[in-house]
């Protein structure tokens, strides 16, 4: 096997993490690591959250470090361009750069591959959920809920902002009569929060073939049969209506789905959107009530924001 990849180092604002990853994960990215102060800062002052974390990163004052991993091939400029291009655009749509400091180089193998592991321990999410690593133990406490997770390639592991909120939101509204969707699963994180939850049904979608198996994967290490994951777009592959579906996209996704979501939605039922900035939480809500919801709650953390909307 080849030892040697190439690494895309974007050194970019904590607030453009999850664009930007959005943007590797595009490409033929094998892997991607983040280092993001914001999280390490929450992290440290919230110590009964985490076991360790690299204390050095808060030294990382001026940026979030993102790195994705690359085999060298024939397609690998073409990806390189993409990320340059879409990375000194993502300010026309309201999401700061930073630096936008974009470099490849070589690395072996070794120096990277499980290194992230170190920094991702268990880390208690709201009253219940526990997001665990499958490969930390953890002494479960009492009424405690394990996320069993290998995030892999598919971006989603429980410490930022809007999964944050997202997990809080399901902790408060899901029944154990409730079907619910996760539109862009990820790595299921969503989806199985809702399962552990005793929903009645759950139905994770995401368009990227890598998600889905990554999200199918982290189903089977949680041993649930409440939940499917599928591949493609919800509006072609999930048939009926939910009483909660949860987005944690982008504030234009978010926008763009809101009329069609609407139809997959029981009435009464709720609409978790997140991985809003702040810049952008009107524009959605705006969207929301011209389709008919009403907005239950508004809640922020750091610089992001979750919208829960009643149909």
């Amino acid at each position: 096997m080849d030892k040697e990849w190439i690494e895309v180092t974007i050194v970019t604002s904590s607030e453009a993490v999850e664009a930007v990853s959005g943007i590797l994960y595009n490409t033929g990215v094998k892997g991607v690591s983040i280092e993001d102060p914001e999280d390490i800062e929450f992290k440290k002052k919230h110590p009964g959250d985490w076991d360790y974390f690299d204390e050095t990163l808060l030294d990382v004052r001026d940026g979030a470090i993102i790195k994705g991993y690359y085999k060298e091939d024939e397609k690998f400029d073409e990806y390189l361009k993409y990320i340059e291009d879409s990375v000194n655009n993502l300010e026309q749509f309201g999401i700061d750069k930073g630096k936008g400091l974009i470099t490849a180089n070589k690395v072996n193998e070794e120096d990277w591959e499980n290194n992230w592991k170190k920094y991702y321990k268990p880390t208690k999410i709201g009253e219940r959920i526990v997001v665990k690593p499958i490969w930390e133990n953890y002494d479960v406490k009492e009424d405690e809920l394990i996320v069993e997770l290998d995030p892999g390639m598919a971006f989603g592991t429980g410490t930022h902002e809007t999964t944050r909120m997202c997990i809080k939101a399901l902790e408060r509204y899901v029944k154990p009569e409730s079907t619910v969707f996760d539109i862009g699963t990820g790595s299921g994180i969503l989806a199985i929060t809702a399962a552990k939850l005793k929903a009645k049904e759950v139905i994770g979608v995401d368009l990227d073939p890598v998600a889905v198996k990554s999200a199918q994967e982290n189903v089977k290490y949680n041993n649930i049969d409440n939940i499917k994951i599928m591949h493609g777009n919800l509006m072609e592959v999930v048939e009926g209506k939910a009483d909660i579906v949860i987005a944690n996209i982008i504030a234009d996704v978010i926008i763009f789905l809101t009329e069609g979501v609407k139809n997959f939605i029981i009435p009464g039922g709720l609409f978790i959107s997140s991985g809003i900035i702040k810049d952008r939480k009107d524009d959605v809500i705006k969207k929301l009530e011209e389709c008919g919801f009403k907005i239950e709650e508004v809640n922020v953390d750091g610089e992001w924001v979750c919208i829960v909307a009643k149909n």
